[in-house]
């Protein structure tokens, strides 16, 4: 397993979200991100691009956040992808169910820009614990 977090795929329906996130991880954080716009396009850049973490925007129109997961660990080499969402939706029991689905953990937005990645970076290390 990758332990070392360089390559994020992040998911969001929202232009202005995509950028703030942009700015945040990628200047803020070192991070190699790639932005999809939707569930879909995340299942076509997703091969190719590899990533060591998915961040996945829960309320998209079409696929929402839990079906585009669900759809990447069909992709041969994403299946172990680790994810995380970003959500407002951050009540115990919605926490609870996506963590069911198989995230290392929930986001809430709206997120600080200044301590995204710092946040993503937490969570990644302490995924085994």
């Amino acid at each position: 397993m990758n332990e070392s977090l360089t390559r994020i795929l992040y998911v969001e329906d929202e232009p202005d979200i995509q950028a703030v996130a942009r700015l945040a991880l990628e200047a803020v954080g070192g991070f190699t991100v790639e932005i999809c716009s939707s569930g879909a396009e995340a299942l076509e850049k997703a091969p190719g691009f590899a990533p060591d973490l998915f961040v996945l925007d829960v309320m998209m129109p079409e696929m929402d956040g839990p079906c585009t997961l669900s759809a990447l660990r069909t992709i041969p080499g994403l299946a172990e992808t680790p994810a995380v969402f970003v959500t407002a939706k951050v009540q115990a029991e919605e926490v609870a169910n996506l963590k069911a689905l198989g995230a290392l953990d929930v986001i809430a937005k709206p997120f600080d820009p200044m301590n995204l990645a710092a946040q993503i970076t937490e969570i990644w290390e302490g995924r085994n614990g």
